[in-house]
């Protein structure tokens, strides 16, 4: 049986990115996901076209690897990155005022994300998953690149909140997850209400 390694490589990413083919298809303004079905029935390739679409909303993803194979599925995959910024403060209420915050050192994480600064996480809402005390790598990435499911410091108009993001009503709208769901509801707000978006790259938690 025939290898279909374009599907291998697409199920790679919508397993990275944690979304079906049908949903993922919606996101990069796909009108349904058959075109998606046609490359795992091994009638198309990966094309050009559907290549840019995915690093545009997706731009982690290495647009070689995802054309021929070539190299490693994220840009980023084998960087080392060093010299993050770590300041000793809570990272939902001093976020907006980092730039007057003491630096207290650099931090270095292997074979990560590039990160923009580490702060550590007071909240309780995120539960078990996100213990307070723990320090998160924090970062700050456009709306458009915003990937659902994943944990983001939100800054908009009303608060400040870390929570898993999850899209909703057509994408138009953000719901914010918290993991503690027994004690704290869901927030909801709209696009246009965010000010700032900080991806959670990476986290340590100190027993």
């Amino acid at each position: 049986m025939h290898e279909n390694k374009n599907w291998q490589r697409l199920e790679a990413v919508l397993r990275w990115a944690n979304m079906s083919a049908n949903y993922f298809a919606h996101h990069i303004g796909l009108s349904r996901g058959e075109n998606l079905y046609q490359i795992k029935r091994g009638n198309n390739g990966i094309s050009l076209n559907l290549a840019e679409r995915i690093v545009n909303h997706f731009p982690q993803i290495n647009r070689l690897w995802l054309l021929t194979g070539d190299g490693e599925m994220l840009v980023n995959e084998t960087v080392v990155t060093g010299n993050i910024p770590f300041y000793r403060a809570d990272a939902e209420r001093s976020i907006r005022e980092v730039a007057q915050l003491q630096e207290e050192c650099s931090l270095m994480l292997p074979a990560a994300t590039p990160c923009d600064l580490a702060m550590v996480y007071m909240g309780t809402a995120m539960g078990r998953q996100l213990p307070v005390g723990t320090i998160v790598f924090l970062k700050k990435v456009e709306l458009q690149h915003l990937i659902p499911g994943k944990e983001y410091l939100v800054c908009s108009r009303s608060f400040d909140a870390l929570r898993v993001v999850r899209t909703v009503a057509g994408e138009q709208r953000l719901r914010l997850v918290a993991g503690d769901k027994k004690n704290f509801d869901d927030l909801e707000l709209s696009r246009d209400e965010v000010e700032a978006l900080y991806l959670v790259c990476a986290k340590l938690m100190i027993n």
